[in-house]
């Protein structure tokens, strides 16, 4: 992308939404229950990747290394229950309790997700 195209480009407010809300945990959240609302979401991504490392080549003719990204995503991260766990272990032995707000935390980052998703389905959304 050359500097014109780039200083032309209109972020969409749908594919914002969600990266935001990453940060905004980062920042703002209570650390266990932010450990908890990514590894669900990220659990779930991984779902996302395996359904269309599946579906795109049956139905779309794409191949394998066209599906790579997705196919590699699709696995599970080997320790990333295992981190999780410790990460979780770790800030409640030093005092930081779950708040509680995880549920709502995974929630907003599902729909937010989604909604990245479905910005980039429909060229005329948020614009």
């Amino acid at each position: 992308m050359g500097e014109a195209d780039a200083d032309a480009y209109e972020p969409r407010a749908g594919c914002q939404a969600y990266p935001a809300y990453v940060a905004w945990l980062a920042l703002n959240g209570a650390p266990v229950d932010v450990v908890l609302a990514l590894t669900a979401n990220f659990a779930s991504w991984g779902a996302y990747c395996a359904t269309l490392a599946r579906a795109l080549p049956a139905h779309y003719g794409f191949s394998e290394e066209d599906c790579g990204f997705f196919a590699f995503f699709a696995e599970p991260a080997p320790d990333l229950e295992r981190q999780a766990l410790a990460a979780v272990r770790a800030g409640m032995e030093r005092g930081l309790d779950a708040t509680g707000s995880a549920l709502r935390h995974g929630r907003l980052l599902q729909r937010y997700e989604a909604m990245f998703w479905e910005t980039l389905a429909d060229p005329k959304r948020d614009l």
